[in-house]
């Protein structure tokens, strides 16, 4: 395969919550399982490593807290990854015995300042097994708000590869114009788009993308039910409201024109593979480049501020 095509595995798992070493294991065996189909691009889902929490709203209301949610929410933090860390490292050592791209939804704790704020991040290895970079959710959807904190404009990278530049943004973040308009501006040609996001409706957001941006679409997303929580949740209740499939799934490959290329897989764990031949983001931008020549800069300028936000500045602040 020439390095103006890829293979990218796109793994849609289960999630094993409450256990962040098990769910780093299945990491590395899906990401052995994907190198072994050829893949150079491995893709894992939104906040896979620390777990996304369907259903549980951590015993809270407007105006009010208990000890319950409380003690829940001790428990998440728990399983929760630092960035660096034992389990970057880790994750490092599968992409690197793979000899591809690895990028992996974590729940990473704040390690540089508080300890106490978690925060949902999308991390970026290389084939040696480097940390690249990271991404920290700009803007939690909803209750997300109650246990994740807010990114800063500091972690918004593009990575260069052989066969082009991979960036993205996680999940609703991708319904924010201007966000996305940032990853066009830094040449984007494979999007990643991981997700919590289960409609059907989501596949248009993915083809969208991909027509505005000229740009391979990755969706990713897990299969989740309600009997995956373990028996000894507290707050078990809450769930009682939902239904048995908490997320159907729906990982998908769109083409720059926005043709289906994988997927969607719904309803089951699995794996899609995807070749992309990267020639096809030139063509595709013979008649719309949305930061070229259809941009109009004369009308329409943003400007994005990636200076790093730490809320105390001292000599001895950490980077961030």
């Amino acid at each position: 395969m020439s390095e103006a095509t890829v293979r990218v595995a796109v793994v849609q798992p289960a999630p094993v919550y409450f256990d962040r070493d098990a769910l780093v294991e299945r990491v590395v065996e899906g990401t052995e399982a994907a190198a072994e189909g050829g893949a150079g691009l491995i893709v894992f889902p939104e906040a896979y490593v620390g777990g996304y929490p369907w259903g549980l709203a951590f015993a809270t209301a407007v105006g009010g807290r208990k000890p319950a949610g409380r003690r829940l929410w001790e428990r998440y933090w728990n399983t929760a990854v630092d960035v660096p860390g034992e389990e970057t490292e880790r994750l490092g050592e599968a992409a690197a015995a793979a000899g591809s791209y690895l990028v992996v939804g974590v729940v990473e704790r704040d390690s540089t300042h508080s300890r106490g704020t978690l925060f949902c991040t999308l991390l970026y290895f290389g084939p040696d097994g480097t940390l690249l970079g990271k991404h920290r959710k700009l803007k939690p959807t909803a209750a997300e708000r109650l246990i994740w904190g807010e990114g800063d404009g500091s972690t918004l990278p593009v990575i260069s590869t052989p066969f082009g530049r991979v960036g993205g943004l996680i999940c609703w973040e991708n319904y924010m114009p201007l966000a996305r308009m940032a990853m066009y501006g830094k040449g984007v040609d494979i999007y990643l788009a991981p997700t919590a996001d289960a409609r059907e409706r989501w596949q248009a957001t993915l083809q969208h993308i991909a027509l505005e941006g000229r740009c391979f679409v990755i969706g990713c997303n897990q299969f989740v039910t309600r009997d995956m929580y373990p028996d000894d949740l507290e707050l078990a209740s809450e769930l009682e409201a939902w239904p048995e499939v908490l997320s159907r799934g729906g990982s998908a490959v769109y083409g720059p024109l926005g043709d289906l290329l994988a997927g969607p897989l719904w309803d089951q764990e699995g794996m899609l593979l995807a070749d992309l031949d990267m020639s096809e983001v030139t063509r595709g931008k013979f008649d719309f480049d949305v930061v070229g020549h259809y941009a109009r800069q004369d009308v329409f300028r943003i400007t994005v501020d990636e200076t790093p936000r730490p809320p105390v500045i001292g000599p001895d602040t950490p980077a961030m």
